[in-house]
């Protein structure tokens, strides 16, 4: 098990950006939750095994079809999840 913390800047806000990454965490039994940030980027932590975790990395560099992905900073973290949950905004 692995937990990352993932920054995804671009347009990421406003294109179902957080629910659709929800969607792929959710489909792959991993823990986390996915937030909006006030300067406009997505911020999320995803726990679970390394490929999996791996693959939504993976999905976050293009994100949903009306998404334009700027950037995705990777960090570990020590946090832990058993399910995966949208946030509120910081």
């Amino acid at each position: 098990m692995i937990a990352r913390r993932l920054t995804i800047s671009g347009r990421v806000q406003g294109v179902g950006f957080r629910y659709a990454l929800a969607v792929e965490a959710r489909t792959r039994n991993l823990g986390g939750w996915v937030r909006n940030r006030r300067d406009g980027s997505v911020e999320a932590v995803v726990v679970g095994p390394e490929a999996e975790v791996e693959a939504v990395i993976a999905w976050a560099r293009h994100g949903p079809p009306a998404a334009h992905v700027t950037g995705v900073s990777v960090e570990p973290t020590a946090e832990a999840a058993s399910r995966f949950e949208v946030v509120s905004t910081v």
